[in-house]
């Protein structure tokens, strides 16, 4: 199974904008060098995504998407993604295909703040629903 970003708070010290911004800078420059880097992808999307460059964040998630066509963490980041930026409908579509695919992690699901604007919407409801009655043998989280 491919390594794939959490969404969950790093532990230890929290990156500064200056780290960030280095970070970003490196992997950019695998990224160029090797555009099928599935590592490297996924920590140039989380670093967009934590330093609110969220067009940027979602175009890796897609490319993931493409590369990764089988992870429902892929698909869980690239609903985030969609998300963040109030693309609400492309959000569900990726998290239902997420949940299809095998994500199953409900109590991240309801407290991750990168879905905020979704918890309103009844479709939701519905999905954290039907990961509640799942067995809980959870997917590590996501962006």
């Amino acid at each position: 199974m491919l390594p794939i970003r959490e969404s969950k708070p790093p532990r230890g010290r929290s990156a500064t904008k200056e780290d960030l911004q280095f970070e970003i800078g490196f992997f950019e420059g695998i990224a160029r060098r090797d555009p099928d880097f599935i590592e490297a992808l996924q920590i140039l999307g989380d670093a967009y995504t934590r330093m609110g460059q969220w067009e940027k964040g979602l175009q890796i998630d897609q490319r993931l998407a493409k590369l990764c066509a089988d992870s429902p963490l892929v698909f869980y980041n690239l609903a985030c993604s969609y998300a963040l930026l109030k693309r609400v409908d492309e959000a569900f579509t990726a998290l239902d295909h997420a949940v299809k695919l095998g994500y199953n992690d409900a109590r991240w699901l309801t407290k991750d703040p990168d879905l905020d604007n979704l918890r309103q919407d009844n479709r939701f409801e519905k999905i954290r629903t039907g990961l509640s009655r799942k067995p809980d043998d959870r997917s590590p989280s996501a962006s």
